[in-house]
């Protein structure tokens, strides 16, 4: 560790609250932090979403980002697709509105509670003939490699994590805000994610995805990935392979009329949509992930 990582871990032990969220931030941002910061204060404005209006079913609201990154793991031609930390629903509604009509969806939650509302979601906004092909489960998505491997082709994670625009702006949890809560979470996320590269198919897609700001939830839980397992490779979104099998634009406007592509930039591994760049929407980090097929 260099001395200037010593000095920064030393003052990350001493930021808490209120100013020490802001001055987290600002070293990472620097001078684009307060116009981010401004942004993320702002409400955010959905966009609709419906399987199906002629059978009366509601109508979903959700960030145009997260269809965006729910859209971005290639459900065409896959049998059986994995949400692992689904709730409340939204992406799992996008991942059942894409996939083919004879593949099957997993759709499980950990919490009972929020499980209840996943449940609730699916079975108020989807027809039967697709509510009828996703089982939702409640467990902890990180022990599932234990019991099983290599069973989904497709996966999607959405872990949990900081969600800074919702600590920012609700004073209590600001005020409770520390490093430590990274950390904590970042411990979490590489859980779960290495339970998902042992559960994907070879050949199979993987989405990591979070609404965290933190690099330390993003490409590092990925990057880290990328070191445990040589089996696994980071897609960009030009390669020609997967621009093959990519969802398609015009089936999610069916659904979501208003919804337009939001501005996302490059990271190393993946891709960030920040408010402040994107009309509003976000924050949303994600890394599309392929296992290799067997040599």
């Amino acid at each position: 560790m260099t001395e200037q990582q010593m000095k920064q871990n030393k003052q990350n032990q001493t930021l808490r609250g209120a100013e020490g969220f802001d001055l987290y931030y600002r070293n990472i941002f620097s001078e684009r932090w307060d116009t981010l910061k401004e942004e993320l204060l702002k409400e955010s404005e959905p966009v609709s979403y419906n399987l199906d209006k002629g059978l009366n079913l509601r109508t979903y609201f959700l960030d145009a980002a997260s269809i965006y990154a729910a859209m971005s793991l290639p459900v065409k031609g896959a049998r059986e697709i994995l949400d692992l930390c689904a709730a409340p629903g939204g992406k799992t509604l996008v991942l059942a509105s894409l996939m083919d009509s004879d593949a099957k969806l997993t759709s499980n939650e950990r919490s009972f509670e929020r499980k209840m509302r996943l449940v609730k979601v699916c079975d108020e906004h989807m027809p039967e003939s697709v509510r009828s092909r996703i089982t939702v489960t409640c467990s902890d998505g990180s022990l599932w490699c234990r019991k099983k491997s290599e069973c989904y082709d497709r996966i999607l994670l959405d872990a949990p994590c900081s969600s800074e625009r919702h600590v920012l702006n609700d004073k209590k949890y600001l005020d409770q805000w520390s490093p430590s809560r990274i950390k904590t979470l970042s411990m979490e996320q590489w859980a779960l994610l290495s339970s998902a590269c042992r559960l994907l198919k070879k050949g199979g897609y993987l989405v990591y995805s979070t609404c965290a700001l933190a690099p330390q939830e993003n490409d590092q839980v990925v990057s880290r990935l990328f070191k445990k397992f040589d089996d696994v490779e980071p897609v960009n979104k030009e390669d020609s392979e997967y621009k093959e099998i990519q969802n398609e634009y015009d089936k999610i406007k069916l659904f979501s009329p208003d919804f337009t592509i939001p501005a996302a930039e490059k990271t190393e591994f993946g891709y960030q949509i920040l408010p402040d760049s994107s009309n509003g929407s976000g924050p949303i980090y994600f890394s599309i992930i392929r296992k290799k097929t067997a040599e």
